[in-house]
């Protein structure tokens, strides 16, 4: 099938890779239906773009590849509703923010993207950690 989209152009998938977000996105509540498409296969970034509105686009950054501290527990319903466990583990992101300068990129620690590859079922959580920010900077040099 193919899928169109502002950012990538014209995209052709199976339909298998179509991930279901029951709960839509905080945001996007009615967009239910992503595609999750790596940016290379050794890169941390990705994408999330929807299935059905081609501006709508999410930059993915793998935290675990700049934030080797960085972590969180899923709640039962959420793990239950994913379909994840310790023999199915899922696939953990954060939306990235790009204004002006790469350099300057901002992730949401707070709200991470979860997906569970093999019944192609993701979330985005609402964590309650205090320290973590919807605005960290990804690069903590800044680039200085």
């Amino acid at each position: 099938m193919k899928l169109q989209s502002t950012r990538l152009g014209e995209l052709e998938i199976d339909e298998e890779q179509i991930i279901d977000f029951p709960r839509g996105i905080p945001g996007f509540p009615d967009e239910k239906a992503f595609v999750h498409i790596p940016y290379g296969e050794e890169s941390p970034f990705s994408f999330l773009q929807s299935a059905n509105e081609p501006n709508l686009t999410f930059l993915l950054v793998d935290p675990f590849a700049f934030f080797t501290d960085y972590e969180f527990e899923l709640d039962d319903e959420a793990a239950s509703e994913l379909g994840v466990s310790s023999e199915n583990p899922p696939q953990v992101f954060l939306i990235a923010n790009v204004k002006g300068e790469i350099v300057d990129m901002t992730v949401n620690l707070l709200a991470p993207v979860i997906l569970n590859p093999v019944n192609h079922r993701g979330r985005q959580i609402i964590l309650e950690k205090k320290d973590y920010s919807i605005r960290h900077k990804l690069f903590s040099q800044g680039g200085e």
